[in-house]
C-alpha cells in the first residue's frame, strides 16, 4: 500500500445509545460544554474487529488479537511457540521476530497496532489506521427510560415481592444523532506492519457493514451514511489532512424542528480546485 489516505465517516443512531460511558452510569458520552455526543475510537475499532473476525472466521492472517476473553500473554506465547523461541531468553532480535509473526497473523495488529511488551514480550506495533473520537454534528438529547421485567433473579427477591416478581431498571437513548469521525491511514506504518491493499479493502468494507453484525436493542438503529476518502499520490501527502476533511460539510436541511433522520441533513464535498495529487473517493 503506497498511498496515504484521510477519510470522513458519517454514521447515525436512532433511539439508541451508540457508546455508553461507564463512568456516568452508561449514559451516552457527551461533551459537557457543548452537548455534542461522542463515540470513542475504541468503540468503532471494536466493531471493525468483530466484523473481520466474523467474515474471516478468525483464521490467519485475519485472526483478532484484542477480542472478548482473550488472554494476551497467551497470544504472545503462540508466536514464541511457532518460531521455536524461548520467551525467557528473548532479546531484541527474538522479540522482533515475534513482533513480525503477530503482524502476519492478526489483522487488528497490522491495522491498529498494539502494545505487546507485557510479561511475554512481542514488542510494540504502531498501526497505520488511526481514528479520532467521533462527534455529533448537533448537540444530542439523552433520554432516560424506566423499564420493567416481569421476573426476578432469586427466590429471595420473589418472597419480598409476595409473588409480584417485577424488577425495575433504566435505559438511556439518544432520539437521533448524526456522528462524524475523522480517520487517517499512514503508508509508512503500513509497510512496517505488512498492511496490504487487500487489508485496506476489508477495512472499507467493515466500515460499511460493521453495524449489521452489531445489532442490539440498547444501540437502537445505527447505520453508516457516508464515507468520503481522500487518496494522496505522494505517501507523505499532497495536502494537510484537516484541510481536506474540512471540504466535507454537513448542514441542516430543516432548522425548524429537531433532526430525527439523515434526511434532515445535507452533505456536500467541495471538489473544486483540489490539490494536485489528491483524489476523492466516495465509498458509500
Amino acid at each position: 500500500m503506497d498511498h496515504r489516505y484521510d477519510f470522513v465517516l458519517l454514521f447515525d443512531v436512532t433511539d439508541g445509545n451508540p457508546n455508553g460511558d461507564p463512568d456516568a452510569g452508561n449514559l451516552p458520552r457527551v461533551d459537557p460544554e457543548t452537548g455534542h455526543g461522542l463515540v470513542t475510537d475504541v468503540c468503532l475499532k471494536r466493531k471493525v474487529r468483530n466484523f473481520v473476525g466474523t467474515v474471516k472466521e478468525e483464521q490467519p492472517p485475519h485472526e483478532i488479537y484484542v477480542k472478548e476473553r482473550a488472554v494476551l500473554n497467551n497470544q504472545h506465547g503462540r508466536a514464541y511457540e511457532a518460531l521455536k523461541l524461548d520467551p525467557q531468553k528473548a532479546k531484541q532480535p527474538e522479540v522482533e521476530q515475534c513482533r513480525q509473526w503477530m503482524c502476519q497473523n492478526f489483522y487488528d495488529v497490522r491495522a491498529f497496532g498494539a502494545v505487546m511488551s507485557t510479561k511475554v514480550n512481542c514488542g510494540q506495533v504502531r498501526g497505520p489506521i488511526q481514528m479520532a473520537f467521533s462527534r455529533s454534528v448537533d448537540p444530542i438529547v439523552s433520554l432516560e427510560h424506566a423499564i420493567t421485567r416481569c421476573a426476578v433473579a432469586t427466590t429471595k427477591e420473589a418472597e419480598k415481592q409476595d409473588g409480584g416478581n417485577r424488577t425495575m431498571g433504566r435505559k438511556f437513548t439518544v432520539p437521533y444523532g448524526l456522528y462524524r469521525c475523522h480517520g487517517f491511514i499512514n503508508p509508512f506504518f503500513a509497510k512496517q506492519t505488512g498492511f496490504s491493499a487487500d487489508d485496506l479493502e476489508l477495512f472499507w468494507q467493515s466500515l460499511e457493514k460493521m453495524f449489521e453484525l452489531d445489532r442490539s436493542a440498547s444501540r437502537g438503529q445505527m447505520a453508516p451514511q457516508a464515507l468520503v476518502v481522500f487518496e494522496h499520490k505522494d505517501p507523505l501527502g499532497n495536502a494537510p489532512a484537516h484541510k481536506l476533511q474540512q471540504r466535507v460539510t454537513v448542514e441542516r436541511a430543516n432548522l425548524e424542528s429537531p433532526p430525527r433522520s439523515f434526511a434532515d441533513y445535507k452533505v456536500s464535498v467541495n471538489e473544486s480546485e483540489m490539490p494536485e495529487g489528491v483524489k476523492v473517493l466516495r465509498k458509500f
